[in-house]
């Protein structure tokens, strides 16, 4: 290994462990921010975790999961058509938005001609609406729902084009970066064999890429899965007492009804609402389990 390559390493491990020898006052307080913001954030977060996991622990039982809302019997009210209803949108809303999304980012990356300015336009606005609030894509699904000639409100197609709008520019953005940390040389190598671009792209390019847009696009879903705003937006009601049966069908979703019980002055319904919280919470933290399974998986190092 040469000097400079062990002096980087040796930098670079310095910084990462915060051991540098640089230990003015300026950079012990800059150290010290930063620590105190990590456990911050983590402590804020895990006293709000553990104080709702207290509030609904009386209602972790099998009626949460199995039985429908009741308004007769609060105590033992159910979220099955919030959970499923959750499920069949998130499915509509990954069949919508992941080809789209890939296809998308593919064709920025790899065929579109960086020095036309509509492709230097459409990269700047991509940027700008990954920061967009979520609301907003629930109006534009409104819009897009009422070009196609859909009058009713509330159904499964709605929210998953709320939700697939909502999730569409961050996985664009991750699959273009993880389309871009494939080495230039394997490109090269497979056209100077005689493959075609587009060959290149399917065969080589696309899948040394997996790891990183399997791992962007299933965080995008497990933001989707939370979301409220854009489903209120869409007509995503509270009073569905039944499972949805296809793309047309009414629907309600998990946090659609957590939002509602909040609300509710009886105490049944706030702690049924705490419960259905970490039922979510297990929702979102299992989809991120399998992002790092698949990350781990396919990973390459090259």
């Amino acid at each position: 290994m040469s000097i400079a390559a062990t002096t980087a390493r040796d930098v670079t491990a310095g910084l990462s462990t915060g051991r540098s020898k640089d230990r003015n006052l300026g950079s012990l307080i800059f150290l010290v921010g930063l620590w105190f913001s990590l456990f911050f954030g983590v402590m804020v977060l895990l006293v709000l975790i553990i104080d709702v996991a207290i509030e609904g622990s009386s209602r972790f039982d099998a009626a949460l999961l199995t039985d429908y809302a009741s308004r007769v019997r609060p105590e033992e009210t159910g979220f099955r058509a919030g959970i499923l209803g959750s499920l069949w949108i998130m499915l509509f809303t990954a069949l919508l938005a992941v080809p789209l999304g890939i296809a998308a980012a593919l064709h920025l990356e790899e065929f579109a001609d960086k020095d036309r300015w509509w492709n230097r336009f459409i990269e700047v606005n991509l940027q700008n609406l990954a920061a967009v609030p979520s609301i907003v894509y629930g109006l534009l699904a409104v819009a897009v729902m009422s070009l196609l000639g859909f009058e009713r409100t509330g159904i499964v197609l709605g929210g998953a084009v709320a939700l697939a709008l909502l999730i569409l520019p961050v996985i664009i953005i991750t699959t273009r970066e993880a389309v871009r940390a494939v080495p230039r040389e394997i490109r090269h190598g497979s056209l100077a064999l005689g493959a075609t671009v587009w060959q290149t792209t399917w065969r080589q390019t696309l899948p040394s890429a997996i790891p990183g847009i399997a791992t962007g696009t299933i965080l995008g879903l497990s933001r989707a899965i939370g979301e409220a705003a854009p489903l209120i937006i869409v007509g995503i009601g509270v009073g569905v007492r039944f499972d949805p049966e296809g793309l047309l069908s009414e629907v309600t979703a998990l946090p659609i009804q957590i939002y509602n019980l909040t609300s509710q002055s009886q105490e049944e319904f706030r702690v049924a609402a705490s419960a259905a919280i970490i039922v979510l919470l297990v929702m979102i933290l299992g989809l991120n389990a399998l992002a790092i399974v698949i990350r781990n998986k396919f990973q390459r190092s090259w």
